[in-house]
């Protein structure tokens, strides 16, 4: 019999095998997205010290619903927080997800921002 494989066990597979890659620093942290269907969060991580530098998410914005408008709001957000705290360079990391609709609009939006991948 032929296990079914869900979408959360390919995601957290394709997320492990990013994450042996990625890694962030103090002076190029990592950009983590969370992607839930309320809301989308986002942090700045520096895996060397094991700490998270700044963080969003769409309910700070004052959003209620998790969508593109959303994810550009938070990208926004996360871009100003990391530009005042002196990071211009980031690692981008999916987290798994597929670069596509609130992942692509949050990436655009911190890269408009100011931010640089």
């Amino acid at each position: 019999m032929i296990k079914k494989v869900s979408r959360n066990d390919s995601r957290q597979k394709r997320h492990l095998r990013i994450r042996k890659i990625v890694k962030g620093t103090a002076e190029r942290p990592r950009l983590s997205i969370y992607r839930s269907n309320k809301a989308i969060y986002v942090q700045l991580v520096d895996d060397q010290k094991q700490t998270t530098l700044f963080s969003a998410r769409s309910q700070e914005a004052g959003l209620k619903h998790s969508n593109i408008e959303s994810a550009k709001a938070v990208g926004k957000m996360i871009a100003e927080k990391a530009i005042a705290g002196g990071i211009k360079h980031i690692v981008f990391d999916r987290s798994g997800y597929l670069y596509h609709g609130r992942v692509k609009a949050l990436a655009e939006a911190a890269r408009e921002a100011g931010l640089q991948f």
